[in-house]
């Protein structure tokens, strides 16, 4: 058999890239944001943070924060028929404004 090469980050070229005013130093609100169960957080990937990040096909989903584990949390998502629960760093969420 073919070993398959690549990896999560395969075929993210432009998926993973920063608008340009987006580049420099990331703000550390970001890394310190605090979340409750049962808020609404938008998918959104740091690309320069790689602990904690997502599977690239779940990036732009909302989801529900379900609880935290570490110092990431644990967001419920519905990926097709199927719900599923990911462990994501807070510098990877954003808080959905209704």
């Amino acid at each position: 058999m073919v070993k398959r090469t690549g990896g999560a980050r395969r075929k993210t070229r432009r998926k993973y890239r920063k608008k340009y005013r987006e580049k420099g130093k990331i703000s550390i609100r970001d890394y310190l944001q605090e979340f409750n169960k049962g808020d609404n957080v938008y998918i959104r990937v740091e690309p320069s943070v790689h602990k904690g990040m997502p599977f690239r096909r779940f990036i732009g989903k909302i989801g529900i924060v379900e609880g935290k584990r570490g110092e990431c949390y644990e967001v419920k998502i519905k990926d097709g028929r199927t719900e599923k629960l990911l462990i994501i760093h807070p510098v990877h969420l954003k808080p959905v404004k209704r």
